[in-house]
């Protein structure tokens, strides 16, 4: 058994590396293990979508702390502020538009509703059956793909050690703490933090914790490169759409359409009929997509507990294990999240609260 860290840190997406390196600004010595690469999990396969307009009202305080965040990053991450629209199509998608976007307005997020032909000046390569539209002029996004090479290199800046392609096999308990057990070693630490997203459900049952812990199957599909044919980012009233052009030419289409598998079978499958829909639903927001070619389609696995909102504190029943994951919109918001929550750890009190992962959750419907 091996370890002089304060705290091992189990799960390398932005989360837990937010967390560690927090840790390490307040003076803690973490250890981070990570099953495959460092950001190669949800944090690295999502569509890199920085949109206050797609986040829970109750969260918006995370999300522009978080957005702010990532705008420090920089090129590093290859953010853009782009702007962004949502859009609705018609009377009923309209009235959800302006009920969803005021209530998000009213809790900090700059969010203005635009006139079609305002919409039409700005991206005229949209349909023009659009009958409202939303606008953010904080929205735009990062290349997910860089996410872990940029907080690899922090966690090495930060003097933190990092274990890869180490999958926890066990976690018990010690007199002192706890111990890891991982496919090449143990490691042994007085505190514990559990940040593997889809993975957190089996993690804490090996600490006879029962986490609600459920997995979306996220699919994104990326068009080969293409003439400039929108410079925001485009989303649909629903929620079922996210469309940017990134600086290459490709396209990037999202939305939260399903793929199938689950996280302890490993990646996840991609769904031709979930995929065909994602892209009939964009070609109808820009049509001269039709004419753009697929180069492939991936999933991720997106993890969440019954009302939706994050688990970030103290693991129930266990003394000194932490938990830190299921936060919806979490690479917007990841960056900050990680921060308090290693402050928590630190004994300092968050800017914001934390969300309990022992309180009560509504029964499955």
């Amino acid at each position: 058994m091996t370890g002089d860290a304060d705290i091992v840190v189990v799960g390398g997406g932005i989360l837990g590396c937010a967390a560690a390196l927090r840790l390490a600004e307040g003076g803690m010595k973490p250890l981070l293990i990570e099953a495959g690469d460092v950001g190669q999990g949800a944090s690295g396969v999502n569509a890199g979508t920085l949109s206050l307009q797609i986040k829970r009202v109750g969260l918006m305080d995370y999300a522009l702390r978080g957005h702010r965040e990532w705008e420090s990053y920089g090129p590093a991450v290859g953010f853009r502020r782009t702007g962004g629209y949502t859009l609705a199509f018609t009377d009923s998608e309209a009235d959800l538009l302006h009920a969803r976007q005021r209530l998000k307005r009213e809790a900090g997020a700059p969010i203005e509703f635009v006139a079609p032909a305002t919409l039409a000046a700005a991206e005229p390569g949209l349909s023009d059956r659009v009958v409202a539209a939303s606008f953010c002029p904080l929205d735009g996004d990062a290349n997910s793909s860089l996410t872990g090479r940029f907080f690899r290199g922090r966690l090495r800046e930060a003097g933190i050690p990092v274990h890869e392609s180490a999958p926890v096999r066990a976690l018990r308990r010690t007199g002192d703490g706890f111990a890891v057990e991982t496919s090449g070693a143990t490691f042994a630490a007085p505190r514990l933090l559990l940040a593997a997203g889809a993975w957190l459900k089996p993690l804490a049952a090996m600490l006879d914790v029962d986490l609600p812990v459920h997995a979306r199957v996220n699919t994104v599909t990326v068009t080969e490169r293409s003439a400039p044919l929108i410079g925001s980012v485009i989303g649909h009233a629903t929620g079922l759409l996210t469309m940017k052009q990134k600086a290459n030419g490709s396209i990037l289409v999202g939305g939260g359409w399903q793929g199938r598998g689950t996280p302890q079978e490993g990646r996840g499958e991609a769904l031709a009929e979930s995929v065909a829909g994602n892209l009939a639903l964009a070609s109808f927001v820009l049509p001269a997509l039709g004419a753009v070619r697929i180069v492939r389609s991936w999933t991720g696995f997106e993890a969440h507990v019954p009302d939706f909102y994050p688990l970030a504190g103290a693991l129930p029943c266990v003394p000194n294990a932490f938990v830190l994951g299921c936060v919806r919109g979490g690479y917007t918001i990841g960056p900050y999240i990680g921060r308090l929550m290693g402050d928590f750890i630190l004994g300092r009190e968050p800017e914001l609260p934390l969300f309990d992962p022992g309180r009560p959750f509504p029964e499955p419907s």
